[in-house]
């Protein structure tokens, strides 16, 4: 419990296991990936139609 009584929320107890910058890049990498991935797809499929 924090020195004010209450709970801690879900926001520290996530960042007590966690530092922010690992949240953070975890994000973006998942993001970049998903969109590159997507980037990729996209190839693929645009090329399948030309043939």
């Amino acid at each position: 419990m924090e020195e004010s009584g209450r709970p801690p929320t879900v926001r520290a107890r996530i960042e007590a296991k966690f530092p922010r910058g690992l949240v953070i890049r975890l994000f973006a990498y998942l993001v970049a990936g998903h969109l590159f991935a997507f980037f990729v797809y996209l190839l693929f499929t645009l090329g399948a139609k030309n043939q």
